[in-house]
């Protein structure tokens, strides 16, 4: 139920409490839902984490796609003061221009982003991610099974965090070749697990506080027909092993869902009612810093209890 997950985030949060350091032997972890630029709203949700000071009461992070991206810039502190990329329309119009569709280049540049933007134009601390206690779980499909894989065990310096960033959001066609790691190719991590429910229940998780990028009246539907039809030629050629998995994501989506429902110790937050639809590749300025905002202002509904109780059992 929610209310063991946040008594547990109020008794670590009291302790002070820190990974390697703990008095209960749960495992909390954090799921951050990507979608592309649906990824503002799990952006957010990961500042009001931050700006409450709840993320040394997590074990681990674990990530898809943009959430994994937004999950790094928790991880080192940088949430609420990267913010604005998400609005800026230099950095996201050179993210995402679908005029290079027609050059035949990718729509979503993850080059640029993860080593230029992430490096020289709003610096990304990856050593704080490499040093981080909480581990730092991102998720990508591999390309030839199309299985869901944790690249946590991969990452070993700030290049091979970076690959990771980089195949985790490697959406099909949209953001080019596949990423290759360690001489396996890998694609988006929303071709096999959009919330990666299943390989942290996998990995122990007893607890579990879900950042969600779709409200509670949307869900995934099956590839269209148009989308059959210019992806499959793709999966042929680059992802073989992944156009099945694919094609079932609805049935994938569904699983997840039902996963993070009949979990006993879970909590979902998510985009509210009436808030915005965002498309894989919107772009507009002030339609993504509402997304930013409102995703906040829904973590901080949630979590804010669990600092208001900490506050009242501070000592004076």
């Amino acid at each position: 139920m929610t209310a063991t997950v946040l008594q547990l985030l109020r008794d670590r949060k009291q302790q002070g409490s820190a990974p390697g350091n703990r008095s209960d032997d749960a495992r909390l972890v954090l799921l951050v839902e990507g979608g592309s630029s649906r990824g503002a709203y799990s952006s957010g949700m990961t500042i009001a984490i931050e700006q409450l000071g709840l993320l040394p009461m997590f074990d681990a992070v674990y990530g898809s796609s943009a959430g994994a991206l937004n999950a790094a810039w928790l991880l080192c502190g940088r949430a609420e003061s990267s913010m604005h990329a998400w609005w800026d329309p230099i950095i996201m119009r050179t993210t995402i221009d679908p005029r290079r569709a027609l050059l035949r280049r990718p729509v979503v540049d993850t080059r640029f982003l993860v080593h230029t933007v992430y490096t020289e134009i709003l610096p990304m601390g990856f050593q704080e991610i490499l040093d981080s206690t909480v581990e730092f779980h991102p998720i990508a499909t591999d390309a030839l099974t199309g299985q869901a894989v944790d690249l946590h065990e991969q990452i070993r310096d700030q290049a091979s965090l970076q690959a990771a960033l980089r195949a985790s959001s490697a959406m099909p066609l949209l953001a080019g070749e596949p990423i290759e790691i360690d001489g396996r190719p890998f694609v988006d991590a929303g071709v096999s697990e959009a919330i990666p429910v299943r390989t942290a229940l996998a990995q122990r998780a007893t607890h579990v506080v879900a950042l969600r990028t779709r409200r509670i009246d949307e869900t995934a539907s099956a590839p269209s027909r148009g989308e059959r039809l210019l992806l499959s030629r793709w999966f042929a050629r680059r992802a073989p092993g992944a156009r099945e998995t694919w094609l079932r994501r609805e049935a994938i989506r569904a699983e997840e869902e039902g996963l993070l429902a009949s979990h006993p110790a879970t909590l979902q937050i998510r985009p509210p009612m009436g808030s915005a639809k965002i498309g894989r590749t919107e772009r507009r300025p002030d339609l993504l810093r509402a997304a930013v905002d409102t995703g906040r202002q829904a973590a901080l509904n949630e979590l804010r209890c669990v600092e208001d109780a900490s506050m009242r059992f501070a000592p004076r």
